[in-house]
């Protein structure tokens, strides 16, 4: 998932979005210790997708603060 679009996302998409995504880590780290993971690299881009999520939260949280405190 592109950073674009994420930012198009509303709050509730993107808790949505993150949620699933760490099931998804979790169910790929799982296939990986059985043996039944074929692409590893599906690992790391999972766990971007999960820090892009995470930023955008954090940056409208910040942002939020800000338009309340000024």
């Amino acid at each position: 998932m592109k950073a674009t679009e994420i930012r198009e996302l509303d709050q509730a998409a993107l808790e949505s979005k993150l949620k699933d995504s760490r099931a998804e880590l979790f169910n790929l780290r799982f296939r990986l210790a059985t043996g039944q993971l074929d692409d590893t690299n599906k690992i790391s881009v999972v766990k971007k997708d999960i820090a892009r999520l995470q930023t955008e939260i954090r940056s409208r949280q910040i942002a939020a603060a800000k338009s309340v405190e000024g």
